[in-house]
């Protein structure tokens, strides 16, 4: 097994980068960022992922991809548009073009950032997106869904929550995922048997967690963390106004908001 890993020099790139070597026959690690020096069983391709031919070319030879590349929060359109648009479907057209077979696409909860709390989500959940950066992660989504259908490709979304060491908030009691179990949540969607189009949330097993994954199973992800274990020092503890209370997307959905909250559904 070949594996590529876009955005490897990112926070959870660099995250498996660490969890995932020896496993595999190669990683390739590509950014447009300082990846440092390749280690054993690591090749670096570095590209820009505005420019199809650098993507294509880090492609070749590929079995699966991990797609993290892209701008990792909100931004003004053009720069979403170049990394998280633009550069996704080069992403998915060099992964066609080369016969990769798997794609493992790191979408966001902020695809379904303004779904009220009071719900609980799940891979059916529509889409309601809180940000042009959530826009790019539904985009990506569908991409995803028309490359598995059209081109016959294995495609896992990743639904990520709050990827960090520890949870930060009240609010993340509920999100957060560990570097151990995003780690393991990739791993098993790499070794995972055929299928053909998941949706999965990226999340530990927290007690509070409001997303319902029950894909988990088909690919044999079992998270061991609970942010619980920081329950009584993050309690109070609120980040965002009114609206990142309210819905699931969090301080994403106080991002220049000028509707009143009562009248979202």
């Amino acid at each position: 097994m070949k594996v590529l890993i876009t955005g490897a020099a990112g926070a959870i790139g660099s995250t498996l980068r660490t969890g995932l070597a020896g496993r595999y026959a190669l990683l390739r690690l590509s950014d447009r960022g300082e990846l440092g020096a390749a280690g054993t069983g690591e090749e670096l391709a570095p590209a820009d992922l505005g420019d199809y031919e650098a993507v294509l070319a880090a492609m070749r030879g590929i079995d699966c991809v991990v797609h993290l590349g892209g701008i990792p929060h909100e931004a003004p359109w053009p720069e979403i548009l170049e990394s998280n648009i633009i550069g996704a479907y080069h992403m998915f057209e060099a992964a066609r073009a080369s016969g990769v077979r798997r794609v493992i696409f790191a979408s966001s909860n902020h695809a379904v950032g303004f779904h009220r709390v009071e719900r609980m989500l799940d891979a059916c959940s529509v889409p309601r997106p809180d940000s042009r950066y959530a826009v790019s992660k539904v985009y990506g989504e569908a991409l995803g869904r028309l490359y598995a259908d059209k081109h016959g490709m294995s495609v896992a979304c990743l639904r990520i929550g709050s990827f960090r060491p520890l949870p930060g908030d009240r609010r993340q009691l509920a999100t957060w995922i560990s570097p151990r179990d995003m780690t393991e949540l990739v791993r098993c969607c790499i070794d995972a048997p055929e299928f053909r189009y998941l949706v999965l949330y990226g999340v530990s097993a927290n007690r509070r967690s409001r997303w319902l994954n029950r894909d988990a199973a088909r690919v044999g992800y079992q998270p061991r963390d609970d942010a619980e274990l920081w329950a009584t020092q993050l309690e109070g503890r609120d980040s965002g106004g009114e609206a990142a209370r309210a819905f699931h997307g969090g301080g994403f959905c106080d991002l220049e908001l000028s509707n009143k909250i009562n009248d979202i559904d």
